[in-house]
């Protein structure tokens, strides 16, 4: 009885959202790009933002029966808020996605709640489809809560999310654009959490929720420090029961850098892009992580000052533009988390030309960034201090950074 119900729900479900299609869907706030391996960038959009999202100054809601206890001392994030109260019930607030009140195991669910507050139930069984924060998840060993994502074994970049898919504690349950809903259901996923991509797709989000499971909506590609992206981890660690070892390792980050705050720049400039299919270059907007990582690493951003009309965080330009402004870039650093087909000097001038010509390709300084940069926000301070040793002649400590050859 109980499984036909359940296949009465997905299939409900799935009508839901087959005339949500028919009727028209909202347009979504993010581009996305494939890499090399079949996964998918997502880029946030930084010139859209309202003015209540301007204006976000998260406090604790006042809820009937609960008793606040703190607000959870974050460092570097602009886009999360934890309010704890006693007895291990906790409220999130996500910026531009509202509040998250999580009920610990064996507690009930306080009434007369705010209507748009979603309650979370301390989740056991996570669709993950917000791929970037499995690395997270395995950082503080909180991989007993994740049962399925949405990339397949060998999408993954990383020892430790093939090993968990190649075992078998998580399963592949489908793209975020089209999870397997007949799955969720049998395997009691009891929280779905997507990356903004599903702002693509809202009827895929109101086909989860028609389900009973309610969808979290990670916003950390949009934290411009990427220490605030790797911040995720404590929110991550209270809401799966991992908070002391999600604390302890966002410290160990912290701490990789802290020798950095005095350091004088350099002033070595540095040239992070890609080349496209249709043979642009593909550059990082200023405001994003990675130029950021590159001026705390104490080197300056070749494209600091180029105007993003797009509104994401990549931005095209033809190959005469990008050779103009990184003719004299000091390093080169080849995106290889979007292109991996660079492994050689031979294989970067073969892109183009004229890239051959670049000053940092005449004196052999040029590197690529590894293929996992975009799925690894664990390991912010690690990639910080890469660009430093890149940036102050420390090649043999180099982890993530690889020198063309």
């Amino acid at each position: 009885m109980k499984k036909t119900i359940k296949k009465i729900a997905v299939l409900l479900a799935i009508c839901v959202g087959a005339l949500s299609v028919l009727s028209g869907c909202g347009s979504g706030k993010e581009a996305s790009q494939a890499t090399s391996s079949g996964q998918e960038v997502t880029e946030a959009a930084d010139s859209s933002a309202s003015a209540e999202s301007e204006n976000w100054e998260p406090k604790a809601p006042e809820i009937a029966g609960l008793t606040f206890a703190e607000q959870m001392q974050t460092h570097y994030t602009e886009q999360f808020a934890v309010f704890k109260y006693e007895d291990g019930y906790a409220v999130f607030d996500i910026r531009d996605e509202g509040q998250f009140l999580l009920v610990p195991d064996g507690k009930d669910v306080p009434s007369d709640l705010p209507a748009d507050m979603i309650v979370l139930q301390q989740p056991k069984h996570i669709y993950l489809a917000a791929t970037a924060l499995m690395s997270l998840f395995t950082s503080m060993d909180g991989m007993d809560v994740v049962s399925m994502t949405s990339l397949e074994e060998d999408e993954w970049t990383f020892d430790a999310a093939q090993e968990a898919m190649e075992s078998g504690s998580v399963k592949y349950a489908g793209k975020y654009r089209e999870p397997d809903y007949e799955m969720l259901v049998a395997e009691g996923c009891d929280l779905a959490i997507e990356s903004t991509m599903i702002y693509h797709v809202p009827e895929v989000q109101e086909m989860i929720e028609g389900l009973g499971i309610p969808v979290l909506v990670d916003r950390s590609s949009y934290e411009s420090n990427p220490l605030g992206r790797a911040e995720w981890i404590r929110l991550y660690g209270v809401l799966s029961g991992h908070e002391e070892a999600a604390d302890a390792f966002f410290a160990e980050q912290e701490k990789l850098i802290e020798g950095l705050e005095d350091f004088e720049n350099t002033e070595l400039t540095v040239a992070f892009f890609y080349v496209s299919a249709d043979g642009k270059a593909v550059v990082r907007a200023a405001t994003d992580y990675v130029p950021m990582m590159i001026e705390m690493a104490g080197g300056r951003y070749a494209f600091a000052d180029v105007v993003n009309e797009s509104g994401t965080s990549s931005i095209p330009m033809s190959m005469e533009t990008f050779y103009n402004i990184a003719e004299n870039a000091d390093i080169i650093v080849y995106n290889s988390s979007i292109d991996s087909s660079v492994q050689t000097m031979q294989d970067l001038i073969s892109k183009d030309p004229i890239i051959g010509n670049l000053k940092a390709v005449q004196e052999g300084n040029c590197y690529t960034s590894g293929s996992s940069i975009y799925q690894r926000p664990d390991i912010a301070g690690n990639m910080i201090m890469d660009f430093h040793y890149l940036l102050t002649g420390k090649e043999d400590q180099l982890q993530y950074l690889t020198k063309l050859k």
